[in-house]
């Protein structure tokens, strides 16, 4: 039986187009697989977006349950020129704080030189000692012969140990080294330039001394060699601006309530934020399509039933044990809702209630101590949010192992089929064949007896 080189060229069937038609029906056992894998990977989505809200409630809870948030200070300064932050190490107080002087560094200039370019150091180099308020000198600063002006600046900035910067002031009509101290105050200020070779000279004209800051603190004199003045006020830090000179300002260092609240605040909204997730994932529409990813989710209902748990019972041990106790409470949806003029209302009159209800006496005690563990245990490594995550992914791994041993399996039914396809269609070629021969004998015959 003769090659067929292409399918239906013997038979004048449409063999192709059949053949197509097997394919796309036999290819219709692929997409329940592939819908199966959509959806396994969409609940792996959902799942990570759980695990963010979660993770951001934990953050909100986990600063509820830390006992800091409830003794933080901030200072508040009455006046301009000054501003003031506060340490762990700081108690609350007031302050009446006069500043007599700010701290400056101190610099000095050189007399001035026509050309900074030209060779000043002569034959065998020269060296440049500084000496500063307190006494102590620089180490001798080396210059080579030839240098110039600019070089000479370039020796200085380039020794870590100077003490000083160092720049050239044109004054108009000559060029001047100029040295500024590397930190404020009297015993950091430059008293001198001394140039063992008498390169150059310093102009006393030009000193501006260092300067210690001077200031009172409730009548108690103060000096600092900077304008950052820490410790006066024990766990405070004051930064005097320069304008802040002659000025007498308060300060009030008390309780941080405005951070207190809304650290309340934020775990509130973080909470509704992580209830809308959860929401819209188990939307149950009756469509495929739109509805969620996760409904009827068992982990989904594990969360949301733990929580519900650990948001109503009341907590033991202090004089507040249920959340509308401080102002929260619970709507209709589930979400938490804030009466902030209660929160106001107990922060200012009970905040070791509140400290004792949300942080306990222990780290697991309180309200939010008690999230804290549920949650840790929801998104540990090993917790129910990851098993999840790592089920649907092996699920999807195994889906993913069916679609490619089906789609061997259906490329091998079509090649059976192409195959018979063209065997039957050399079968029908040749007997095609076979009946013109015998329609062309017969015609022969006919002729003949004719």
């Amino acid at each position: 039986m003769a090659a067929i080189s292409a399918l239906g060229v013997g038979s004048g069937l449409d063999l192709n187009g059949l053949l197509d038609q097997l394919r796309t029906s036999e290819q219709q056992k692929l997409v329940p697989i592939s819908e199966q894998r959509t959806e396994e990977k969409a609940k792996i989505s959902a799942y990570g977006r759980l695990q963010s809200g979660l993770e951001k409630l934990q953050g909100a809870v986990d600063t509820l349950n830390d006992a800091s948030t409830y003794t933080n200070l901030t200072a508040n300064v009455q006046g301009e020129g000054m501003t003031a932050t506060v340490g762990e190490d700081a108690s609350a107080g007031r302050y009446e704080i006069t500043v007599n002087q700010t701290a400056r560094a101190g610099s000095l200039a050189s007399v001035g030189v026509s050309d900074p370019d030209a060779a000043l150091v002569g034959a065998g180099g020269d060296e440049l000692t500084l000496t500063f308020g307190d006494g102590s000198t620089s180490g001798p600063i080396s210059l080579g012969e030839g240098d110039s002006l600019e070089d000479i600046r370039d020796a200085i900035n380039a020794d870590e140990t100077a003490g000083v910067d160092a720049s050239i002031i044109n004054d108009g009509t000559s060029s001047r080294l100029v040295l500024s101290s590397q930190e404020s105050g009297a015993a950091a200020g430059i008293e001198s330039m001394s140039f063992a070779n008498g390169t150059l000279a310093g102009d006393a004209s030009t000193k501006q001394a260092g300067r210690d800051a001077s200031l009172d603190i409730n009548g108690i004199a103060i000096t600092s060699t900077s304008n950052t003045v820490e410790d006066a006020i024990q766990g405070v830090t004051l930064e005097l601006e320069p304008s802040s000179a002659g000025e007498t300002m308060s300060l009030v260092v008390e309780p941080d309530t405005e951070s207190l609240k809304e650290s309340v605040q934020a775990f509130v909204s973080a909470y509704n934020e992580m209830k809308s997730t959860v929401g819209r994932m188990t939307e149950a529409t009756g469509d495929v399509e739109t509805a969620g990813e996760l409904v009827g989710d068992r982990t989904v209902r594990t969360i949301q039933s733990q929580l519900s748990r650990d948001l109503t019972n009341p907590v033991s041990g202090g004089d507040l044990e249920i959340m509308s106790a401080v102002g929260i409470s619970l709507d209709e949806n589930g979400r938490l809702e804030l009466d902030e003029g209660k929160l106001d209302e107990v922060i200012a009159d009970n905040p070791q209630g509140l400290q004792d209800f949300f942080a306990g006496t222990t780290e697991e005690g309180g309200f939010a101590g008690r999230l804290a563990g549920s949650l840790d245990n929801m998104l540990d490594s090993e917790g129910m949010v990851q098993r999840a995550i790592d089920t649907s992914e092996g699920q999807v791994g195994r889906l993913e192992d069916r679609f490619d041993r089906t789609e061997q399996r259906i490329e091998r039914t079509v090649e059976r089929y192409r195959s018979q396809f063209s065997q039957l269609d050399g079968l029908i070629a040749q007997m095609n064949s076979t009946s013109a021969y015998l329609s062309q004998q017969l015609a022969g015959l006919n002729m003949q007896n004719s």
